[in-house]
């Protein structure tokens, strides 16, 4: 028999990342059967809820002068490490040991068995898998419901009581297709695990309605979803998202070139409340370049909405505002010692030298004491850092990706197709607008564009 240990925890809250453990609960069982029980009380340096303090029965008080973790975490690694960890619920405890080692920058990674799982596996003619539901069903004794030891002893009870009722092959088989698969959301189907492709692509989580929660895309479809739902949750935010996943959507990609870009659009056209980036981008603006005769050039914000890069007209910067984009300019002046009045940036009155020429930082191109094309070539200096990758074919191209083919004109996205009969009827949906973050996917690619097939 392998080396067994089973844990409970009493915590402050329901988020690993965030509350802390109240107390600990372990009983170790040998290879050879021996059992040893350990409870500690911990102070978890943060007030525990009164709503938790009447669920538990571990007051403020009871932990006022019980150690922190880092005290006793060197003990309870001892009585852990090296044994199939067992716990009811287990990604729950798991992750509350894992955050708190963390902390002390222990990493924390044993073989983790979920006997709710293990419950469903053995037992699936029932429809209930909590802990009172186990006591109830195999008559097992509780001492104490809610105190991390008399929890753990339940679990191990529960453990020994299935080893009478059930043959050790049914049992291996179980603790097999547990240890295959993470541990998934309680409200989605065991049987995505088997569905889940390992191809590049892009995925969708689904909670109670029709829009998704998130929109994330893979090289590997099946690792990356899988990973979503493992004990190793690295924010409060990811446990959270998982949690209320009740459905999941995929469209497999030829490549990741293809999940890149259909990600971008599905965030854009469906607004996930999970996603953060690659949200529309509406105010997305850059500069540009006026000449206005003598050699003086003078920048001029764009819309990115108006910006149309298969012109050749110099663009610099993607900015996500007129006031970040001002800023910016701003800057440029004071670095490279530019006129606010010849910038735009102060209203010029003929004759008077801007304020940046009154403390010394413009060279007077504003009053004649500079020659427009100089601080014209300072400017173009300055932006050059800044300037957007021009189109460089004189229409659409295509980007080749295993057997599909994925449209681009003047650096935006038009769909993909799999045949030249597609290819050309994307052609005829229009263009969509100038979007900063496919233009970012795409730049990255320019040397795989392809001019269009004859028609």
């Amino acid at each position: 028999m392998r080396p067994l240990v089973f844990v409970d925890l009493e915590t402050t809250g329901a988020t690993a990342t965030i509350d802390r453990i109240t107390e600990i609960g372990i009983v170790e069982v040998d290879a050879d059967g021996t059992v040893r029980e350990w409870q500690q009380l911990v102070n978890p340096g943060v007030r525990i809820p009164p709503f938790i303090e009447q669920l538990t029965g571990i007051s403020n008080a009871m932990v006022a002068d019980a150690p922190p973790f880092e005290t006793v975490a060197a003990e309870a690694l001892r009585r852990m490490e090296g044994r199939l960890f067992i716990a009811h619920n287990a990604r729950f405890d798991y992750s509350f040991l894992k955050n708190e080692f963390k902390r002390l920058g222990i990493t924390f990674r044993p073989l983790v068995m979920c006997t709710v799982k293990l419950s469903r596996a053995l037992f699936p003619e029932h429809k209930r898998h909590s802990l009172d539901s186990l006591i109830e069903r195999h008559n097992l004794q509780a001492n104490a419901r809610h105190r991390a030891l008399a929890d753990a002893q339940l679990i191990h009870q529960f453990w020994q009581k299935i080893h009478v009722d059930r043959s050790i092959d049914d049992i291996e088989a179980a603790l097999r297709a547990q240890n295959a698969h993470p541990s998934l959301p309680p409200h989605l189907d065991p049987g995505i695990v088997d569905e889940l492709p390992d191809t590049p692509g892009v995925y969708l989580f689904y909670g109670e309605n029709e829009l998704p929660l998130y929109v994330g895309k893979a090289k590997d479809l099946r690792k990356r979803v899988l990973s979503h739902f493992s004990a190793d949750h690295s924010s409060a935010k990811e446990m959270a998202l998982s949690q209320q996943i009740k459905r999941i959507d995929w469209i497999e990609t030829a490549g990741e070139i293809g999940a890149l870009l259909k990600e971008a659009a599905l965030v854009k056209k469906l607004l996930p409340s999970n996603n953060r980036q690659l949200r529309k981008n509406d105010n997305v603006c850059t500069w540009t370049l006026v000449d206005e005769g003598d050699g003086w050039l003078r920048p001029e914000l764009l819309s990115a909405r108006d910006l149309d890069m298969g012109i050749r007209t110099s663009c610099y910067g993607l900015f996500k505002s007129s006031k970040e984009a001002t800023d910016v300019l701003r800057a440029l002046a004071t670095e490279y010692a530019l006129c606010d009045s010849l910038l735009g940036l102060e209203k010029a009155t003929p004759g008077k030298p801007c304020f940046g020429h009154q403390i010394k930082r413009c060279k007077g191109a504003c009053i004649g004491n500079e020659a427009y094309a100089k601080h014209t070539m300072r400017l173009v200096g300055a932006l050059t850092r800044l300037k957007l990758v021009s189109w460089p074919l004189n229409g659409p191209a295509l980007i080749r990706e295993g057997d599909e083919a994925h449209l681009i004109d003047a650096w935006r996205y038009l769909g993909t197709a799999k045949s030249d009969e597609e290819i050309f009827a994307l052609l005829d949906t229009g263009r969509p607008q100038f979007d900063r973050d496919t233009y970012k996917i795409l730049t990255k690619y320019v040397g795989k564009l392809l001019p269009l097939p004859s028609a």
